[in-house]
């Protein structure tokens, strides 16, 4: 569950501990890379993600507390945004390292003695 609150500066181990918790969630996950692509308001991400509206609000909430999403009024309604750029770059950089690990055959598999 997320902490309420005002978001602080994370140093050392918290920010990338923060982008972890978010990563390890599907519909969290789900919701950043949509954001990745634009700022949308929870009814637009909801029809996004293919999810009703009833199981979203908690998820862009945590985002937000984690320091990973802000809100920005549009008129009467509210959209959510990544909190910055780089944000987006990080989890392009992540999915392209996944994928260039997954086909690198010269790894050690994790079955094998000696791997944690």
């Amino acid at each position: 569950m997320c902490g309420r609150g005002v978001p602080t500066a994370a140093s050392g181990i918290e920010a990338p501990a923060r982008f972890g918790r978010a990563l390890a969630a599907p519909i969290r996950c789900r919701v950043l890379l949509v954001l990745r692509e634009a700022p949308a308001c929870p009814a637009d991400l909801a029809d996004r993600l293919g999810i009703s509206r009833t199981r979203l609000p908690n998820r862009p909430a945590c985002l937000r507390d984690w320091g990973l999403v802000v809100t920005v009024p549009d008129g009467r309604r509210t959209r959510y945004a990544l909190a910055d750029a780089r944000l987006g770059r990080a989890l392009d950089d992540l999915r392209t390292a996944v994928v260039a690990v997954g086909t690198d055959r010269t790894r050690v598999d994790a079955g094998t003695k000696g791997c944690c």
